[in-house]
This record gives C-alpha cells, sequence and structure tokens, in this order.
C-alpha cells in the first residue's frame, strides 16, 4: 500500500500474488514510481503518476476491508526469470537509470533501465542481509552484508566492489560512515553491535544493550548517530564519536 505521510489516506494498493519484501523510490518528483520485489521473485516498476482511480466507496483508511482507493496503475517487470531466489532489496542509484537487487540466489544485480538487463552482477559467499546505499556521502557507496562478510561498492558505478571485508561471525546488517572510515555490523547470531575500522579491518568497539539479534542498521543524516533495529522490539540510538552530541557528553 501507499500511504500519504501528511494525512494518513491509502492512496494506492498495489496486488502482488506473493509476499513483497522490499520497495525502493527514486529520489524526483516525476514520473513518481516505485519497484518492488519480493517472493514472487519478480522485480516490478509501478507508475503512480498515470494510475486511474475507479469509483469507490472504501477509500478511506479507516474502511473495514483497509483495501483503499480501487486504481488502475500501470507496470511492467524488468528481468522476467533472472532473479533464481526470492528478493531481498531493492535500491534505486543515484543514478536513476540504474536499480540494485539483491537477491536469495546470493547475486547482487545492476539493472540498467533502459535496456531492462543487467548492467552488473556480482555473486556474494551467502545470502544477503541488509543493502544499504549512501548517497549521502560525496563518494557514494553501496553496503551489503552476506555471511560473515561485509561487501563495499562504488554508489555510483554498477558492479565496482571497493572493499570486502570478512569478520569473525555471521554478519545481518553493516552501515558505513565513509568519511570517518568505520563501519558498523549486527549479527543475527547474538546481540552486539560492533564498530570497526574500514582501512585496517580492526574490531574499534562493541556496543551491548540489545537483547535479540539484530536485523537493520543505519546513520543518521549528520553522521553523528546510528541506529540498531533488533528482534527484540526496540530500536536503539547510538552516538558516533568521541565528541558531545545533545544530552550525550
Amino acid at each position: 500500500m501507499i500511504w500519504d505521510t501528511h494525512t494518513g489516506e491509502c492512496l494506492h494498493t498495489l496486488t502482488h500474488a506473493h509476499i513483497v519484501r522490499a520497495v525502493a523510490f527514486p529520489s524526483q518528483p516525476r514520473p513518481q514510481l516505485i519497484a518492488t520485489g519480493g517472493f514472487e521473485k519478480k522485480l516490478r516498476i509501478f507508475d503512480l503518476s498515470s494510475s486511474t482511480s475507479a469509483s469507490s466507496t472504501s477509500s478511506s483508511p479507516t474502511s473495514p476491508n483497509g483495501a483503499g482507493p480501487s486504481t488502475s496503475i500501470p507496470s511492467y517487470e524488468i528481468g522476467p526469470g533472472v532473479h533464481g531466489g526470492p528478493i531481498k532489496s531493492v535500491i534505486w542509484s543515484t543514478d536513476l537509470n540504474i536499480l540494485i537487487t539483491a537477491a536469495d540466489d546470493k547475486i547482487v544485480r545492476w539493472w540498467d533501465l533502459r535496456a531492462r538487463s543487467p548492467a552488473a552482477t556480482y555473486e556474494l559467499e551467502g545470502y544477503p542481509g541488509t543493502c544499504e546505499l549512501d548517497s549521502l556521502s560525496s563518494k557514494p557507496s553501496l553496503s551489503i552484508a552476506a555471511g560473515k562478510s561485509a561487501y563495499f561498492f562504488s554508489g555510483t558505478q554498477p558492479g565496482q566492489l571497493l572493499k570486502k571485508i570478512t569478520t569473525p561471525k555471521d554478519i545481518s546488517a553493516v552501515a558505513l560512515h565513509a568519511e570517518q572510515r568505520k563501519f558498523i555490523t549486527g549479527s543475527a547470531g547474538d546481540t552486539w553491535v560492533r564498530v570497526f575500522d574500514f582501512d585496517s579491518e580492526s574490531e574499534l568497539e562493541v556496543q551491548k544493550g540489545h537483547h535479540g539479534p539484530i536485523w537493520t542498521i543505519s546513520f543518521s543524516p549528520d553522521g553523528k548517530l546510528y541506529a540498531t533495529g533488533s528482534e527484540d522490539g526496540t530500536v536503539k540510538l547510538w552516538k558516533f564519536g568521541s565528541d558531545p552530541y545533545g544530552l550525550w557528553r
């Protein structure tokens, strides 16, 4: 479902035949597109700008069925039959002609939307965990967790691996702070958050506080905080670096 963030109204319902695991918007106002992927093993793009509403008496988000407005939204599939497993992540690149997918066939694909075919591929050594594009940095990068390794790719050059770092434990989540040359990992196998030096690959800090596996990590836009989300039902904010931040000293 597509929601209006100001009113809470359900604007569109995009029906799929199986579980949807990932969605992505491009950083452009028009045309208003959304890409989806999941257990269908299909990468689909919907053009929300071209939707046509049909008459419906149940368009309110408070309606009993909660289905939202009845709409017809044009869509098309990119690379039919190519993904060999459920799609775990979909990311729109800084180049809006490139869409990135990571699937359970352990392959990362950079799709050229003009050709509707992969511009580059990379085979991971494990099932993908988080895939995060740092588009705020002066040198954008793509961070992927898979198996015991963190993969760091160029955010502008499809398929260009900058560095692969192998850790002692399986990691489910990773986030890179390019300016500080440090990255954060979380694991499905324990409850600790680890900070590593990107260049020396050494472990610098261990943060304890979660009581369940850690599935997602993200830096704040200013890079001074990072957030971790855990199976224990909590999101924790951690101060990054030694400088004071708000009430933190």
